[in-house]
């Protein structure tokens, strides 16, 4: 691991006017020294009316990123242990399949000179899979993409190049089976954007989700069998980040309030198309959250129990950056059935930064069986696993070409092993023990508090 590299893109971030800089950095100064955004704040209901104080929050929490969970959160989800999740006494399966699920798959500067080697240490764990699912966080488009962040609130611009979405959803001729891509970037390069990157997967033989092509298809569930089990997957975006298409293409991505004012209605639609499609397991990938706070907020579990309750039995998680806790639900329309909530997935790493927060990412393994439980077919979840990943960049053997490679975290913090890898697989291993508490990873039993940079 490289480490002259940024930490975050605050470390390269160009301040409108000399004024604002001076602003942000007094706040961010008085934040730190008197410690009083160390606890989630309230929400503001629209990011495009942020203030100067606003937008230093959010700038704070990505140099520090937020520990503590929100007042009144439920314990339950702290203590949850996925051994929870068995297969009934009775039940005897019938088919299964395997799951693979990642977070955000985020743009990076080079990222094609990183192909076939981005998932060689964890393509058992994606690409072996029978389905394997991730968040595309930005369109393909053959438009320039300035990778230049600046202050204010000005929504930051992502995107991939061609060549970047194939080393990015591919690994040896194996592409994603699923891609998310209903998300707060889903629009930043406009139709273009969104045509482009329908073509691509297409191209690829992906599935895509939350993007429809058609009018008819807005608020329709996609449907994927796979081993005899159909899949009825459903998803929205909480934002476009204030770059809404035009009414007449209104359809095109799927996107409803999901953080102060949740308004269900569209999952809830594609629920019931699931079930009016005979689905027999229903997954939810939802963009939700606030970035960089390692815990959801009470609205987030709220609505994730509406969900279940309403016929999800597998909720993904994606936008925060950083992961945040798994829940195993014990559903009341099913005493039988445990359902996933899997609050946010964190990514497979944040551009070329080297923050240990952001490089730390989970991929979810996940065993679907269907089958007959008291003369009637169900179809449940058999194991989970979560897998703690992260982001390793390094120079590669021929040049100076910035490499990366997804490693699995448990490989890197064995005890007796030394070097740089080792000790900043050691810091990361910190958030993962805050947020996995009952998930030894390597074979350290201590779970040293997060420090606090």
């Amino acid at each position: 691991m490289r480490h002259r590299l940024p930490a975050t893109y605050l470390d390269i971030v160009k301040s409108p006017t000399v004024a604002h800089w001076f602003k942000m950095r007094t706040v961010l100064l008085a934040a730190r020294l008197f410690g009083f955004w160390n606890k989630p704040r309230p929400l503001v209901v629209d990011e495009s009316k942020w203030t100067l104080v606003d937008e230093a929050h959010f700038s704070y929490k990505y140099i520090k990123p937020l520990t503590s969970a929100e007042k009144g959160l439920p314990e339950l989800l702290f203590a949850n242990d996925r051994s929870a999740v068995r297969l009934p006494g009775a039940f005897k399966a019938k088919n299964t399949l395997t799951i693979g699920a990642a977070g955000d798959l985020m743009p990076a500067e080079g990222l094609q000179e990183s192909k076939d080697v981005l998932f060689e240490n964890v393509a058992d764990l994606l690409f072996d899979a029978d389905v394997s699912f991730a968040n595309l966080e930005g369109p393909v488009s053959d438009t320039k993409f300035d990778i230049n962040f600046v202050g204010g609130n000005s929504p930051h611009i992502l995107g991939f190049t061609r060549a970047e979405f194939e080393a990015i959803t591919s690994h040896k001729g194996r592409s994603f089976r699923i891609l998310s891509f209903a998300n707060n970037h889903s629009f930043d390069k406009g139709i273009e954007g969104l045509d482009t990157t329908q073509d691509m997967l297409s191209r690829y033989g992906i599935v895509a989700l939350g993007t429809p092509a058609a009018p008819e298809e807005y608020g329709r569930a996609t449907i994927v069998t796979e081993n005899g089990i159909r899949l009825g997957f459903v998803s929205a975006t909480y934002s476009l980040n204030g770059l809404n298409p035009p009414p007449e293409a209104a359809y095109r991505v799927h996107v409803t309030e999901l953080n102060v004012n949740p308004d269900l209605e569209l999952l809830k639609l594609q629920v019931m198309d699931c079930k009016r499609n005979n689905c027999d397991f229903i997954i939810a990938s939802i963009h939700w959250g606030q970035e960089a706070e390692f815990f959801p907020r009470k609205k987030q579990i709220e609505i994730a129990h509406t969900l279940i309750e309403e016929g999800v039995d597998l909720i993904l998680g994606h936008h925060p950056h950083v992961i945040q806790p798994i829940e195993y639900y014990r559903t009341k329309r099913d005493k039988d059935r445990i359902a996933v909530i899997a609050y946010s997935l964190g990514g497979l790493g944040m551009r070329w930064y080297t923050a240990p927060h952001f490089a730390l990412g989970l991929i979810l393994k996940l065993k679907v069986s269907k089958g007959v439980v008291d003369g009637t077919e169900r179809t449940y979840i058999e194991s989970v696993s979560p897998v703690p990943v992260f982001q390793n960049i390094f120079v590669s053997y021929f040049g100076h070409t910035r490499i990366k490679r997804i490693e699995k975290l448990e490989d890197h913090v064995k005890n007796g092993e030394s070097g740089a890898l080792n000790r900043y697989a050691i810091e990361i291993k910190r958030y993962a023990d805050l947020v996995l508490p009952n998930e030894p990873i390597g074979r350290r039993k201590e779970r040293p508090a997060v420090s606090e940079r």
